[in-house]
C-alpha cells in the first residue's frame, strides 16, 4: 500500500476547558496555540467557554467558543449532574469535529474537568486514533487528582476506584463531594478505554507513569513530554547577595503554604508570599511577619523575585511538575522542592537546589535554615547553573513544539 506524503503543517484542533488562562494547563495550550500558528500550523482553539478577549485571533489562531460555564457558576443540580457527565457539551463538540475533520487534523485534548466534563471523550471518540490527551496532573486516573488524603495532610497509596479508594473520604469538602468525584472517575475511566486507541496520553513528567496506570490508564500509550520553560527575567538575579525566602502560586491546602509559613517563622528566614490570598484570610492574619504580595502578573514575576535568595516548593503532596520552580531556576533562584514533588530528584542531581522535608514544620524549618544558610559561592553556582539552563528540568518551547509536531505527524501516518 502506498503512504501519501504527510503535509508539513497539520490542522491542530486543540480542546480545552478555557480560552483565557487562570492556570498552568490553559496557559500552555494557549502557549501550543500561539507557536503551532507561528510554525505555519492552521490552529484551531476549541474552548467550553464563552470565548476570549480577541487575543487568539491576533495570534491567528481559530477560536471556537462552546459557550459553557464552570462548575462552580452553575447551579448546584446542574453541577453535580452536568459534572459528571455534560451531554451538551459533548453534542456541540462531536457536531464541530464531525464538521472539521479531514486526514491533515489532529486534536489534542487539555483541560476538561472545570467545564467540558469526562464526556470530552465520548466527543472525541471517533478521532480518538489522531487525539492527544494530555496529561497535567493525576485527573485520568485519581478522582482528587492528586493521591492525597486532604484531610489528613498525607500522600494517598491506594488503587483509584478500589473499595479502599471508594471507602476513604480524602476530599478537601466532604465525603459526598468524594462520592461525586468517585462518580466522575468512573466516567473518565469508560471514555478512555472504551475508545479506540489514542494516539498517546501524554505525561508532563516520567514520575507519572506508574500512577496514571493504576487509575487504569495504558502504559503503552504513555508519552513523556516535559513542559516547556520561558524566562522570566531577561538578567540572572543575583541570588547570592540576597537573604528572602520566596513561595509563587496557589495558597489552597495541599500546597504547603500554611506549613511553609510556619517553618519560616520558626526558623527565622525572611519570607515572601508571591500568590493571590484573596481565600485565605488566615494566613495573612497568622503570619504578620510575611509579606504577602498578592497575585502577579507573570511579567512582573522577575521584578517581584529579584530581593529572594532561593524560592520554595513545599507541596505535600506529589506535584507532578511545578512551573514555577522550573522558571525561577532559570531566572537564576535555587530551588527547595518538597521531596514529594516530581521534580525533586532532577533538581537536586542538576545541583540547582536541594530536597526539603514537609513532614513538619520542625523538618521543614531544619531545612529552610540549612538552605538559607548556604555559603554564597554555593548559591551563586546554583544560581548560575539555572540561568545557564545548560542542565534543565524542562525543555525550551522551541524543542517542545518540535516535539509536539513529531508527534502529530506520526499519528497522522498511522491513522491513514
Amino acid at each position: 500500500m502506498t503512504v501519501m506524503p504527510v503535509p508539513k503543517a497539520p490542522h491542530v484542533v486543540i480542546v480545552n476547558d478555557a480560552s483565557v488562562a487562570r492556570g498552568g494547563a490553559t496557559g500552555l495550550a494557549l502557549l501550543s496555540a500561539r507557536l503551532l500558528a507561528q510554525r505555519g500550523c492552521r490552529v484551531t482553539f476549541v474552548a467550553g467557554d464563552a470565548g476570549d478577549d480577541g487575543a487568539l485571533a491576533k495570534a491567528r489562531v481559530e477560536l471556537i467558543a462552546l459557550g459553557g460555564q464552570p462548575l462552580l457558576s452553575r447551579g448546584k443540580a446542574a453541577a453535580l449532574r452536568e459534572g459528571v457527565y455534560d451531554r451538551a457539551a459533548k453534542d456541540r463538540l462531536g457536531d464541530f469535529l464531525r464538521r472539521i475533520d479531514s486526514p491533515e487534523t489532529v486534536y489534542h485534548l487539555h483541560g476538561w474537568a472545570q467545564i467540558l466534563s469526562p464526556s470530552v471523550f465520548d466527543a472525541l471518540a471517533p478521532v480518538a486514533a489522531k487525539t492527544f490527551v494530555h496529561a497535567h496532573d493525576f485527573f485520568l486516573a485519581c478522582p482528587n487528582g492528586a493521591y492525597f488524603h486532604y484531610p489528613k495532610a498525607q500522600l494517598c497509596d491506594r488503587t483509584p476506584l478500589s473499595l479502599s479508594c471508594v471507602a476513604t473520604n480524602c476530599d478537601r469538602r466532604s465525603y459526598g463531594q468524594k462520592l461525586w468525584r468517585v462518580a466522575r472517575q468512573r466516567q473518565v475511566r469508560r471514555g478512555l478505554s472504551s475508545a479506540a486507541p489514542w494516539a498517546g496520553i501524554l505525561q508532563i513528567h516520567p514520575g507519572l507513569s506508574d500512577r496514571l496506570a493504576a487509575g487504569g490508564v495504558d502504559p503503552a500509550s504513555i508519552v513523556t513530554v516535559r513542559n516547556p520553560v520561558e524566562r522570566i527575567i531577561a538578567e540572572r538575579i543575583r541570588a547570592e547577595d540576597n537573604r528572602t525566602l520566596a513561595y509563587v502560586g496557589r495558597t489552597e491546602p495541599g500546597k504547603g503554604v500554611a506549613l511553609l509559613c510556619q517553618a519560616a517563622k520558626q526558623a527565622g528566614v525572611r519570607l515572601k508570599v508571591i500568590g493571590s490570598v484573596d481565600k485565605r484570610p488566615d494566613l495573612v492574619s497568622a503570619h504578620p511577619e510575611v509579606t504577602f504580595t498578592g497575585w502577579t502578573q507573570r511579567g512582573s514575576l522577575g521584578d517581584a523575585l529579584s530581593d529572594c535568595r532561593a524560592i520554595a516548593m513545599p507541596s505535600r503532596f506529589p506535584e507532578p511538575f511545578g512551573l514555577v520552580a522550573a522558571e525561577a531556576s532559570l531566572a537564576g533562584l535555587p530551588v527547595g522542592i518538597s521531596r514529594h514533588a516530581l521534580l525533586s530528584d532532577d533538581v537536586v542531581s542538576a545541583k540547582l537546589g536541594m530536597a526539603i522535608d514537609v513532614s513538619s514544620v520542625e523538618t521543614l524549618a531544619a531545612d529552610l535554615r540549612r538552605l538559607m544558610a548556604l555559603p554564597d559561592d554555593e548559591i551563586a553556582s546554583m544560581s548560575k547553573a539555572g540561568f545557564d539552563g545548560a542542565v534543565s528540568v524542562a525543555q525550551t518551547p522551541e524543542a517542545w513544539i518540535d516535539q509536539l509536531m513529531a508527534l502529530y505527524d506520526r499519528a497522522r501516518v498511522a491513522a491513514q
